[in-house]
């Protein structure tokens, strides 16, 4: 098993990290101009997106807003044009704006710096960032960027001429933008573009004047160790006066195009993620240990003694998984539920497949903002043949009648409840006038893709799978249920569910916090090679659980394994709830009542998908497994 796992590894370990840039290049001529976008401004602190020109930025003489795909608009992107003025290959100082702040825009903006916000931009489709220098244990350094740059900061000891607990506003921009030439091409390409804030209170002599050749400004070369700019919302109105400036820095780089993004998608130390891999294959070698034993010794010697005519009288007296023989086919209590969340479940499962799989293939680029996500969608959407396939074929054969009802089931419980669920949150969101709520235009877009794609996608799924012929279960099933013996008390209910739940979670856990400072610390994700072994790990690992705890269930003499087996596995989106709780204290540092009831809001859909998908995967391979060692027995 390890060697089939080290060849699959072999081959798609250097997927992790190659992509298809999806743009062309653009080849910049000496003295053309360059346009830099803004975008939004984000904080880890309250996970509310707000319009670059919600705070009183410069503007230009005319605000044009840039064409945002599905998964843009859902993350909250407001794409804009600036007022910055730039040149192929120029080296140049510029003022930008004086403005003479408003007693409230001092205040939001005294209030954006102190909930640590960032600003991000655009130039040639490459992100604005920040450069870290970071060391590694070896004693080596490396170069890593941080999306955006900061807003401003908050005054300390250690920042030398501010005043501890202050607000200060990064005023003056360095673009340090980084060129490579070849003699492939003419021109030049931008491989990089990092700013370098700073805060400077701006000094001029005599008056102002929006004429460059008439200021004379005191504050000249910009420097750190200039005077900070102080937001003071109970300033004098000169106090809360803010020159914006800015100053271009042209590099050569050797880093050609096809890596530019590089930088930007380093995931860190590898060898975290191969102890994920590691401590995930782990666990499956000990499930397959588990599994194997049950199927090769103990089943074989079960089906040879159950099947031998001289020990049948003996079989009498005895206790085992044959005697419930008669009632392990029983239809289970609201067979309409688990046959909709096993459709959905389905559905999920497809939807994660196919996308990780175009990720990890490239074909959803970083370079495309909100690709990934809108990706998501459409395939969640397109997988409702699936989903109402599965759904309706469960059904049939646990001897249900009214299809339609579960096909409805199918393509609305689900999706319906947490359409309604960020439809309230939405309001939240508004409320705080964050460019994160989704315009009522948008809504009517994902409704549109839900009844006009998904819903009709899901009733032909349906379809088929009633048309399917099931094969005859290998046992009748009698008319009066047996009485199920007292369990013992590891064989209860709630805790036999949870134990079915800490493996999977178990083999996803690592991989789990990187996804998780991907979403909500803002960091980029691309290493999709790692992401498809834990899929494929975690499948391996839910179905091995599922049947381990199946069978000895069937063992204790209890035939109602349906819902366990759903639920055993599936109790793994608790764990994944759970485990909120401990990142949020630990890792975060959210502010503010909305904000929490967004992270944990999020956090419980994202827990139950991912229950109903690990739930499903669980149910599938217990059936697999029930009609696979009845079939083996022979039944009087």
């Amino acid at each position: 098993m390890s060697l089939v796992f080290l060849r699959v590894w072999l081959l798609l370990a250097p997927v992790a990290a190659f992509y298809l840039p999806g743009v062309a290049p653009h080849e910049y001529l000496d003295n053309e101009k360059v346009e830099i976008k803004v975008n939004k401004l984000s904080s880890t602190k309250t996970q509310l997106p707000y319009d670059y020109y919600s705070l009183p930025f410069c503007r230009p003489a005319e605000v044009v807003n840039k064409m945002e795909n599905l998964g843009e608009v859902l993350h909250g992107s407001v794409i804009k044009n600036s007022a910055y003025d730039i040149s192929m290959g120029k080296i140049e100082f510029r003022v930008l704006c004086k403005r003479t702040l408003e007693p409230a825009e001092a205040t939001l903006l005294h209030t954006r710096i102190r909930q640590d916000y960032r600003v991000h931009m655009i130039m040639d489709n490459l992100p604005a960032a920040t450069k870290m220098i970071r060391e590694l244990p070896d004693g080596q350094t490396i170069v890593m960027y941080d999306r955006g740059y900061p807003l401003g900061f908050v005054g300390s000891a250690e920042r030398q001429g501010s005043v501890p607990g202050g607000a200060y506003l990064h005023n003056h921009l360095r673009f340090v933008l980084k060129y490579h030439k070849d003699a492939a091409f003419d021109g030049a390409r931008i491989v990089g573009f990092e700013v370098e804030p700073l805060s400077v209170k701006h000094k001029y002599k005599g008056a102002w004047s929006d004429d460059a050749s008439q200021l004379q400004l005191l504050t000249l070369p910009v420097g750190p160790d200039l005077p900070p700019l102080r937001v003071d919302p109970k300033g004098s109105a000169a106090e809360r006066e803010v020159v914006y400036t800015y100053d271009v820095k042209w590099e050569p780089s050797d880093v050609k195009w096809a890596s530019r993004w590089d930088l930007y998608l380093y995931m860190g130390d590898d060898q975290i993620h191969w102890f994920s891999i590691i401590n995930s294959l782990a666990i499956v070698l000990l499930l397959t240990g588990i599994v194997a034993m049950i199927m090769m010794r103990t089943l074989r010697r079960d089906v040879s003694r159950y099947n031998s005519p001289e020990d049948k009288d003996d079989l009498a007296e005895e206790s085992g998984w044959k005697l419930v023989h008669a009632d392990v086919f029983r239809p289970p209590q609201q067979p309409i539920l688990l046959s909709a969340s096993l459709g959905t479940g389905m559905q999920l499962l497809a939807m994660a497949v196919v996308s990780i799989g175009c990720a990890m293939l490239g074909f959803l680029s970083p370079a495309n903002r909100g690709g990934l996500l809108t990706a998501t969608l459409l395939t969640f959407m397109l997988m409702g043949v699936p989903a109402g396939y599965c759904a309706s074929h469960t059904y049939k054969a646990l001897k249900g009648t009214e299809w339609k009802l579960v096909t409805v089931l199918t393509a609305t419980l689900y999706p319906g409840a947490i359409a309604a669920t960020l439809f309230v949150l939405n309001f939240f969101i508004w409320g705080q006038q964050s460019s994160g709520a989704i315009p009522f235009g948008t809504m009517v877009v994902l409704l549109l893709m839900w009844f006009g794609v998904s819903v009709p996608l899901v009733f032909a799924g349906a379809f088929f799978g009633f048309k399917a012929k099931l094969k005859d279960p290998p046992c009748r099933t009698n008319e009066i249920p047996r009485q199920v013996p007292e369990q013992a008390w590891y064989m209860v209910g709630a805790f036999n569910v949870l134990m079915g739940g800490i493996l999977p979670f178990g083999a996803i856990f690592i991989e789990l916090f990187f996804i998780m400072t991907s979403v909500w610390l803002q960091r980029f994700y691309y290493v999709f090679g790692f992401l498809a072994l834990v899929l494929l790990i975690l499948i391996i690992t839910c179905a091995e659980m599922a049947i381990v705890l199946c069978y000895f269930q069937l063992c204790n003499e209890n035939y109602l394994w349906q819902w366990r087996s759903f639920l055993n596995t599936g109790s793994a989106g608790l764990f994944l709830f759970g485990y909120s709780f401990v990142y949020f204290s630990s890792t975060l540092e959210i502010m503010g009542f909305v904000s929490t009831m967004l992270y944990f809001s999020y956090m419980f859909i994202c827990s139950l998908l991912f229950g109903v998908t690990t739930g499903t995967i669980g149910f599938v391979a217990s059936w697999w497994f029930v009609l696979q060692i009845y079939g083996a027995v022979k039944v009087d």
